[in-house]
C-alpha cells in the first residue's frame, strides 16, 4: 500500500533532489523515497564557504566520477612538502613559507571534504562504501 502527500520544500532541496535524479538517471519519485528511507548526505552548506561550491559540484556528478574521487589520493609532493614545512622547529617560516603551508592545509582540507563526501553521496545513492583502512 502507498500513500501520496503534498510536500513543499525549499528550492535548494529541490534543486539537489533534481540534480541526483539526473546523476543518477533516476526518476525523481525514487530519489525522494530514498531519502525519505535513509536520509541525505551532509548537507556542503555547513562547510566553510571557501568550500561550498566544490562539495555542491558533487551533487551533479555521476557515481564513476564520484567513485574516482572517492579512491583519489593526495599528492605525495603535497603531503611531503606540508610535513616538511611543519617540521621547521627550529627556524621561524618565512613569509612566504607561512603562506604555503596556509595553501597547503587548505588543499589539504578540501581534498578530504570531497572524498569524505563523495563517499557519503554513493552510500546514498544505494553504493556498498568501503571504510577506509
Amino acid at each position: 500500500m502507498t500513500e501520496t502527500i503534498t510536500l513543499q520544500v525549499p528550492e535548494t532541496i529541490y534543486r539537489r533532489l533534481v540534480d541526483t535524479a539526473r546523476a543518477t538517471k533516476r526518476p525523481l519519485e525514487d530519489i525522494m523515497l530514498r531519502v525519505l528511507e535513509i536520509g541525505s548526505p551532509p548537507l556542503w552548506t555547513d562547510v566553510p564557504e571557501e568550500f561550498q561550491a566544490d562539495l555542491a559540484a558533487l551533487d551533479k556528478m555521476e557515481d564513476e566520477a564520484l567513485w574516482k574521487i572517492a579512491y583519489s589520493q593526495m599528492p605525495e609532493e603535497a603531503a611531503d612538502r606540508a610535513t616538511e614545512l611543519l617540521e621547521f622547529s627550529d627556524r621561524a617560516l618565512t613569509p612566504s613559507e607561512q603562506q604555503e603551508l596556509i595553501d597547503l592545509q587548505a588543499e589539504s582540507n578540501r581534498f578530504m571534504l570531497c572524498k569524505a563526501q563523495a563517499s557519503a553521496i554513493l552510500g546514498w545513492r544505494g553504493h556498498r562504501v568501503p571504510q577506509p583502512q
